[in-house]
């Protein structure tokens, strides 16, 4: 996630985390994390593979390898702030599955599709069916039946259930000028449904380039459309944007930093995410990383902004070295009300790889505060979705349509609409 502040420290490196985790019956979470910031500070400052492997022993003798049929803990230990039901060809976990496999462990998550559908070209990949957008080079394209796909998964559910989901809105082009008029009337026929918008991707390595039509971009009055309508309803908006291109050229600036705080200023009543810290497979952070994102954070132009750490893409960079987690940790201790936890993960089948993010951040949660620590993982988020929630409530019922006001049966009498 986050890069360097001191002169000493500039990238991170990307070699994957080794943990070993069996699949034990799971505990209270909780107090494996309370164990964990026992462990002396030494181990964090000792050699990479002997900090790892106490750590990864650590979280194996907490019994955090969970399975789908774990044991239950009485309070979620984590919000899920970016998570995708269904893939790039619209297929996924059934809802009523997924709510089985976050069990007690996760208490609520932010809901959304995929808004692009990989297109199986018989031309290019002939009988072998691609399933993911770096399995072919046929391309993508936008695919807004996704939000009506969610908003009916999200109506099967009790009321009880529902109160553990945030639907997002993410069927819609960010180049066309009436995308704002979409996301408008997918609140006008699901109301009571949505939160926000997203996650939604302007500029993300190897997508861009394969999305038919115009590319999307910064700087295009339709994105403004959009977040400027974001504003007016208090809808969150999730936007995946990456701070730079893939492969710069050694001492250049980073390619979209600059655009993307110019976007950020022109929308400062409206509620964005910045997803992955603007980072990506191989978009590494850029130099100085936190301190580029320590600049936002403390200036008050940008109080509207915040950062999810989700994507094991993204978590691999921060537990890469002691050094790498300690300078993340810095930061988040620093602001420790401007960054959530999320998964990002896609259609899981099983509670253990749901979660595999979480665990994977072990060394992060060992070196927050129990204060930074909660807010990452759960209270930012319910702070966030409990005051966007009302406010799409209220504009919904100030723009009812006639619809929605009242049907007629052959009767001829009035009914509500919901």
């Amino acid at each position: 996630m986050m890069g360097c502040i001191s002169s000493d420290a500039r990238f991170f490196h990307t070699r994957r985390p080794l943990f070993v985790r069996a699949p034990e019956p799971a505990i209270d979470l909780e107090k494996c994390m309370f164990a964990m910031r026992s462990v002396p500070r030494l181990l964090v400052l000792s050699r990479r593979s002997v900090t790892l492997l106490v750590t990864a022993l650590l979280w194996s003798s907490c019994g955090l390898a969970i399975g789908q049929g774990a044991a239950a803990t009485e309070e979620p230990v984590v919000n899920d702030s970016h998570f995708h039901l269904t893939n790039y060809i619209q297929e996924g976990t059934d809802i009523h599955d997924f709510l089985k496999i976050m069990g007690s462990k996760v208490g609520r998550v932010a809901l959304f599709g995929i808004p692009l559908q990989q297109q199986w070209s018989y031309q290019n990949s002939g009988d072998s069916a691609p399933t993911y957008y770096l399995q072919t080079d046929s391309p993508l394209y936008y695919y807004s039946f996704t939000d009506a796909y969610i908003a009916m998964a999200y109506r099967s559910l009790s009321k009880e259930e529902q109160a553990r989901f945030e639907p997002m809105i993410t069927g819609f082009n960010p180049t066309d000028m009436y995308a704002a008029d979409h996301i408008r009337r997918v609140l006008q026929t699901f109301p009571g449904v949505f939160s926000g918008i997203g996650e939604f991707s302007i500029h993300k390595e190897f997508v861009s380039s394969k999305v038919a039509g115009e590319t999307a971009d910064l700087q295009n009055r339709a994105l403004d459309r959009v977040l400027d309508f974001c504003a007016e309803v208090g809808l969150v908006a999730i936007i995946h944007n990456d701070m730079d291109v893939p492969f710069p050229k050694q001492g250049a600036p980073p390619a979209y930093l600059e655009q993307m705080k110019a976007l950020l200023k022109r929308h400062p009543n409206t509620t964005i995410i910045w997803a992955h810290t603007g980072m990506g497979r191989i978009v590494r952070p850029i130099k100085d990383h936190a301190a580029n994102l320590a600049v936002i954070l403390s200036d008050p132009a940008f109080k509207n902004v915040y950062f999810d750490i989700s994507w094991d893409e993204v978590a691999k960079y921060v537990v890469s070295s002691p050094e790498a987690t300690k300078i993340a940790a810095d930061l988040i201790n620093r602001f420790p009300d401007r960054f959530l936890f999320g998964t990002d993960e896609v259609a899981p089948t099983s509670q253990q790889g749901y979660l595999k993010v979480f665990y994977q951040y072990g060394p992060l949660w060992n070196l927050l505060t129990p204060e930074a620590s909660e807010k990452v993982r759960k209270g930012n988020f319910a702070r966030l979705f409990d005051e966007a929630r009302p406010k799409v409530r209220a504009w919904e019922a100030a723009h009812k349509t006639l619809s929605q006001t009242t049907s007629t049966f052959e009767s001829g009498a009035p009914v509500s609409a919901e």
